[in-house]
């Protein structure tokens, strides 16, 4: 244990404090680097002197005051109001109180900004203790703050304890960064061979390649879409059919269409035989010849509205318009459903003609071109990769089925792999031919481009 010096002898502690100060300490010199020591200050000194909050510092690699560690804090955001209002207080303290001894920090001594801020943080009473190493350097300084003021026998045992924290930074950051660099340019035969080793490695050529969720589909494919507004009534063919030309697929629900062809047959009916009476009457009534024409008229629209009546019924069942595979998701969820004209119900896919379709993250995106090499690992079969090759990219992202924005590309299936579309895997698309160390250092070099904003 570190030896206290005189000015601290003066005050007797009692046998409790020296138990903890003795523990505190050899925890203190088991710390194996500075996060682990910053950690033991901020958080372990409460079991000596009790306080609310510690913020401990130490010196970088250039000598400068840093922020390690706040109690109760695992991570310290940077540049947060907090943390600034702390690095302006600190530096002050830093460059008034040059001794060895704990100070208690004077709230009045500070500049109207600091001391204006100090009630949104802090309470009242404040403490700078700064460290030292053997050779009187400043290697660091803790704050302490709490509601209650600060006795003398807490300032004489946190002085003791001050000085095993400057012993212990002071050994762990022995070796600079100017004394590492001067090191590492001492090169040697072999450090020189191992260099060029490093970079012939680096400038192996790799192709670049990304991962891609990827689903088997058919590459030609007809939509099959609802003619008219209706309701759906019944699939006549269950999900992943195959049909023929003409097969009849759906139906809609035909209640409302012969209701309304009922009507309209029964005003055909009155129209017909209103304009047959005024026929009879044009013979001896003048007047009656400009009444039938109007309800000549009239017949003509009554028959037009049936006849798309019936031309409409006609339509309620939906055929094939080719040969395929009928696609569509569970009949319960179509059944008693409204459709709009136009509406996707499903679609016909050829299954002879199957590709890939991949959802390419824009995170991971390279440059591709058609004719790109694809493999594919389906979830069914992960050990067995189906060959493939890009025919399509899209050149704006949207968002995928799992929300992420992302490029469409679509491959076709080389032969010699069997597989049936709907299955989902992940694809490995291929680039171009770059140095290793250009694909170690994409990504590091496109996040540091996108932080720099260069």
């Amino acid at each position: 244990m570190v030896s206290p010096p005189s000015a601290y002898r003066t005050k007797i502690v009692s046998d409790t404090s020296v138990s903890l100060l003795i523990s505190l300490q050899q925890r203190l010199l088991r710390a194996q680097n500075m996060a682990e020591l910053s950690f033991i200050v901020a958080n372990d000194t409460w079991q000596l002197i009790k306080y609310q909050q510690g913020c401990v510092y130490f010196n970088n690699t250039l000598g400068q005051l840093k922020l390690k560690n706040v109690t109760g804090l695992v991570s310290i955001q940077e540049a947060s109001p907090f943390t600034v209002w702390l690095d302006q207080l600190c530096a002050v303290m830093h460059a008034k109180h040059v001794g060895p001894d704990p100070i208690v920090v004077a709230r009045e001594a500070l500049d109207e900004a600091l001391a204006q801020s100090w009630g949104e943080w802090w309470p009242d009473h404040a403490l700078f203790v700064p460290c030292h190493g053997r050779d009187g350097s400043r290697q660091g300084a803790a704050l302490l703050v709490r509601k209650e003021p600060w006795q003398e026998a807490e300032l004489q045992l946190l002085g003791i304890l001050a000085q095993t924290w400057g012993y212990c930074a002071e050994a762990l950051q022995k070796r600079t960064f100017l004394k590492g660099v001067r090191e590492r340019l001492r090169l040697r035969p072999w450090r020189v061979g191992l260099v060029v080793l490093i970079l012939l490695i680096l400038a192996i050529p790799v192709r670049l390649s990304a991962l891609a969720q990827a689903e088997i589909i058919a590459l030609k494919s007809e939509t099959v879409t609802a003619p008219m507004e209706g309701v759906i009534k019944r699939f006549l063919v269950p999900p992943n059919s195959k049909v023929k030309k003409g097969d009849p697929l759906f139906t809609l629900d035909e209640a409302p269409l012969r209701n309304q062809q009922r009507i309209a047959q029964q005003s055909l009916e009155v129209v017909r035989s209103e304009a047959h009476v005024a026929q009879q009457r044009a013979f001896d009534q003048l007047e009656s010849k400009a009444e039938l024409a109007a309800l000549l008229g009239k017949v003509r629209e009554k028959e037009l509205e049936l006849a798309y009546l019936q031309e409409s019924l006609a339509r309620t069942t939906i055929h094939a318009p080719l040969d395929g595979i009928f696609v569509y998701s569970d009949a319960n969820d179509w059944i008693g459903k409204p459709v709009v004209t136009g509406e996707r119900v499903g679609e016909l896919a050829q299954a002879d003609d199957l590709g890939v379709l991949m959802w390419l993250p824009v995170a991971d995106a390279i440059n591709l071109e058609p004719g790109a090499d694809i493999r594919v690992f389906l979830q069914v079969a992960p050990l067995d990769a189906l060959e493939a090759t890009l025919v399509q990219t899209s050149y704006q992202a949207s968002l995928s089925p799992e929300g992420v924005a992302s490029y469409h590309l679509r491959g076709q299936l080389k032969e010699g792999g069997e597989t049936r579309f709907g299955l989902r895997g992940v694809a490995k698309v291929y680039g171009a031919r770059k140095a290793l160390g250009y694909w170690m250092m994409r990504r590091p070099m496109g996040a540091l481009r996108q932080w720099l904003g260069v």
